[in-house]
């Protein structure tokens, strides 16, 4: 199996388990793994490890319309460096106060490499599901895109400084309190843009069509990217933007990009059935979990 059908192997004897997180008696659970080898490139500080291992599950806590409350971290390593330990734990509470959430602490393993398993907590009444999307509806995404692709490059370029600040993104907790009383559907771009449209098209039994142009493309993606057909895989199938991509009515969306406190695009419309991109399929790929 890959992934996706673990995953819905798991969920499906779990009803609890929810979409991003798992829902119960109005908290919001969610847990992820990252690994040196497949997460955390060469020049990727320890700040910015800690940063972006938390941020990852506070990102689903967002997806799920929900306030962030606490988060925990399994930290494994060949060697318990104090400086880097000092410098995890600093990115950690960081990302944690950024969206008002606290990070209180987790566990220490030995490990043959550098390895992060986070865990976080959020509260909601009203969770936000991938379920519910209607045609007739838009789809929506928040901030720009590609900020984790061309990071990637930064890294592979010896500009380690610039790749660390573009890895350190902000979990849109305050954008999916702001978007989730008005959105039918919601997730976080995490696995890409194309492959988070075919997952909310499969739960909500709908199809997509987005238009290229108006997707909002991060400007540092130009910078790096080949042409313009590497800015485009850049920026809708490579992922580990952690951005919320939603669907709303389209008279709620000046509503939502008054409240929300970063830029929110329409990229295209809720439709029957098939996810295209101006009018041709748009294939269903993006980041996959455990590959280097």
């Amino acid at each position: 199996m890959d992934e996706r059908e673990a995953l819905a192997r798991i969920a499906a004897g779990l009803p609890a388990a929810g979409d991003d997180a798992a829902v119960v008696d109005g908290l919001v659970l969610t847990t992820d793994m990252l690994h040196e080898r497949a997460d955390f490139p060469a020049g990727t500080s320890r700040y910015t490890a800690g940063w972006r291992a938390v941020g990852a599950s506070l990102s689903d806590v967002a997806a799920m319309g929900a306030e962030a409350v606490a988060a925990v971290a399994i930290y494994g390593a060949p060697t318990f460096d104090p400086d880097e330990l000092d410098a995890f734990l600093k990115g950690a509470r960081s990302v944690c106060r950024a969206v008002g959430a606290e990070y209180v602490g987790g566990d220490l393993d030995d490990h043959q490499e550098f390895t992060v398993a986070t865990t976080a907590v959020g509260e909601t009444d009203e969770p936000v599901y991938r379920k519910g999307a209607s045609p007739g509806e838009v789809v929506c995404v928040t901030g720009s895109l590609g900020r984790s692709a061309a990071a990637i490059r930064l890294f592979e370029a010896g500009e380690a400084e610039r790749a660390n600040d573009l890895f350190r993104f902000e979990p849109r907790v305050e954008a999916g309190l702001a978007v989730a009383p008005h959105a039918t559907s919601m997730m976080d771009s995490s696995d890409g843009l194309a492959r988070s449209l075919h997952q909310l098209a499969e739960a909500s039994d709908c199809g997509f069509a987005v238009g290229r142009d108006a997707l909002p493309i991060a400007d540092v993606v130009g910078e790096v990217a080949d042409d313009a057909e590497d800015a485009l895989e850049m920026g809708v199938f490579f992922g580990e933007d952690f951005e919320l991509v939603f669907t709303v009515g389209e008279d709620d969306v000046e509503d939502v990009r008054e409240t929300a406190p970063v830029p929110v695009t329409v990229v295209g419309e809720v439709t029957d059935s098939g996810v295209e991109m101006d009018g041709e399929p748009l294939a269903d790929r993006g980041y996959t979990h455990g590959e280097s």
